[in-house]
């Protein structure tokens, strides 16, 4: 296995805060037949320690190819993406697996929880992975769902079963938690359950959390929200004060 390369004093980084990931000009191009489709325009950013960011912006915006490449499920076509001191663009499949495994949460939209497993075991899969996971009855504390331990997903709500994927995710103790439309399948009150979920994990372990969403009212809870059009940073605001869930409305 090739070493990581070591490229952090390339950018200068805030003297108070660490970057988790810091990206400059990251560009994304897919072939489909002939046609050539440019999912990422020259994206820089910074995303830091603790910090809670919501990627906003309109479906083809290129939100989840971004999240992908900063989860390392999908590698840049061009431009250079670090995470801490390790180059995510040029590291090899074995070390971008070995990253996903160690350091990465993920939530999806759809939950992929087994059917035949009963929700403790849906969570304890990940702690084989990992040297020092948290207990899935800890995982399942943090989420609101310790009375439901021993029930199977079809027992559960949609928000339910939300709610132990995101057990799941942070049951490795992940330094990020990457959501994908983690609330697109689900109601106003259930989300707000979920989003609540979120806020919780990135408070209280501080995992870095970023958010995928259309749904302009969550970003709201954020620390910053990046906007997307067109593959591209087109605005970044700072929230001042960060709503809780339950204080959101859409």
């Amino acid at each position: 296995m090739k070493a990581w390369f070591l490229l952090s004093s390339v950018w200068p980084m805030a003297p108070s805060r660490q970057p988790v990931f810091i990206a400059r000009g990251l560009t994304k191009t897919y072939q489909l037949g002939e046609v050539t489709v440019q999912a990422l325009r020259g994206i820089d950013l910074e995303i830091y320690e603790r910090e809670f960011v919501v990627l906003l912006g309109p479906s083809g915006s290129g939100k989840s190819t971004l999240l992908n490449i900063l989860g390392g499920l999908e590698t840049a076509t061009a431009g250079e993406v670090l995470w801490r001191d390790h180059d995510l663009v040029h590291a090899d499949d074995h070390e971008l697996t070995q990253y996903r495994r160690e350091h990465v949460g993920f939530v999806f939209q759809f939950y992929n929880l087994i059917p035949s497993l009963t929700v403790r075991e849906n969570v304890a899969l990940v702690t084989d992975l990992v040297a020092h996971p948290m207990e899935p009855e800890e995982a399942l504390r943090l989420v609101g769902l310790t009375h439901r331990l021993d029930h199977f997903p079809s027992q559960l709500s949609g928000g339910e079963q939300q709610r132990v994927a995101i057990a799941r995710a942070i049951a490795k103790r992940p330094d990020e938690l990457l959501c994908d439309e983690p609330t697109g399948a689900l109601d106003y009150a259930t989300g707000v359950f979920v989003l609540d979920a979120i806020a919780r994990i990135n408070q209280e372990l501080g995992t870095t959390a970023i958010v995928i969403t259309h749904n302009a009212a969550i970003a709201g809870m954020a620390d910053r929200v990046l906007r997307l059009a067109d593959g591209q940073i087109v605005a970044v605001e700072h929230n001042p004060h960060r709503l809780s869930p339950r204080e959101l409305r859409w």
